[in-house]
C-alpha cells in the first residue's frame, strides 16, 4: 500500500502527458471518440508506461503541481505539432477549392466540430486512412512513450524563451505551407492554364458566355487531374506523415535541453 501511494504522483505526472498528448494529436482527438475512452485508453496506457520508464520518486509538494502543468504543456505542444504538420493537407484542399470554385461551400468536419473545405476534407479522409494502414498512429504512441528519454518527468521547465525552439517552431509553420502548395501545385496549376484558356476564348469568341462555361469546365479538369496524380499525392503524403514524426522528435529535443 505503501509503495502505491509513493509511486502515484509520478504516475499522475505520465497521466497528465499522456492524455493532454490526446487533446491535440490527430486521430484521437477527435469529438467522435467518447471522452471517456479516452481517459481510460489514456490511463491504461499511462500504466504501461509507468513500468517501463525510469521514473523518479516524487513527492507532492509546491514544485509538484508545476511539474503537472509542464506535463500538460508538453502532451499538448507535441500533439499540437502533429496536428500542424497534417493540417497541411487540409490547407491543400483549401487551394484546389479556390481555383475550383468550391470555396464558397465548406462542410462541417465531424471529427473537429470546424468547418472544412470540400477537397480538403476528402483529401484528409483519404490521407487518415493511408495513416491507419501504415500503422502511423502506433508511430504517434511510439513518439508519446520515447518522449520521456528527451524530456525528463523531473525536468522543472520548458524553455519557451530559447531561441532556436523558437525559431524550430515557425520552420514547421512554414513547412506546412510549403507542403500544401506542392501537393496542390499540380491541380492549381493545370487550372491556372484553364483560366488562361478560357481568357483567350473570351477575347476570340465574344459570343460565347465564359462565365457559364467555365465553372463545369474546371470542376471537370480539376477531377481529372486529381485522378492523375493521385498515387502522387500519397507519397506526398507519406513523407509527410515522416517528416511530422521528424517534427515531433526535433521538438522534444529541444524541449529537454539537450
Amino acid at each position: 500500500m505503501l509503495d502505491l501511494l509513493s509511486e502515484f504522483p509520478t504516475f499522475l505526472l505520465v497521466f497528465v502527458r499522456v492524455t493532454s498528448f490526446f487533446l491535440m494529436m490527430p486521430l484521437f482527438s477527435y469529438k467522435s471518440i467518447p471522452t471517456t475512452h479516452k481517459i481510460g485508453f489514456g490511463f491504461f496506457l499511462a500504466w504501461i508506461m509507468f513500468y517501463t520508464i525510469d521514473a523518479p520518486v516524487l513527492e507532492i509538494n509546491g514544485a509538484y503541481f508545476l511539474l503537472i502543468i509542464k506535463e500538460a504543456l508538453v502532451g499538448i505542444m507535441i500533439g499540437f505539432i502533429a496536428y500542424l504538420i497534417l493540417a497541411a493537407i487540409q490547407i491543400a484542399g483549401g487551394f484546389i477549392d479556390f481555383q475550383m470554385g468550391f470555396a464558397i461551400a465548406n462542410v462541417i468536419d465531424p471529427q473537429t466540430g470546424a468547418q472544412s473545405p470540400l477537397m480538403g476534407q476528402y483529401l484528409y479522409t483519404i490521407a487518415l486512412f493511408f495513416l491507419l494502414v501504415v500503422n502511423g498512429h502506433h508511430l504517434m504512441i511510439d513518439g508519446i512513450y520515447y518522449s520521456y528519454q528527451f524530456i525528463s518527468l523531473d525536468q522543472a521547465w520548458i524553455p519557451f524563451g530559447k531561441e532556436s525552439m523558437i525559431e524550430y517552431i515557425l520552420k514547421a509553420f512554414s513547412s506546412m505551407f510549403m507542403i500544401a502548395l506542392q501537393m496542390s501545385l499540380p491541380v492549381v496549376g493545370s487550372l491556372f492554364l484553364v483560366d488562361v484558356a478560357l481568357g483567350i476564348v473570351a477575347r476570340t469568341v465574344p459570343q460565347l458566355n465564359v462565365f457559364v462555361v467555365g465553372l463545369p469546365v474546371k470542376i471537370g479538369v480539376s477531377f481529372i487531374v486529381l485522378i492523375l496524380v493521385m498515387s502522387v499525392m500519397m507519397v506526398v503524403v507519406s513523407q509527410l506523415f515522416e517528416t511530422m514524426l521528424t517534427t515531433m522528435r526535433g521538438l522534444m529535443t529541444l524541449i529537454g535541453g539537450s
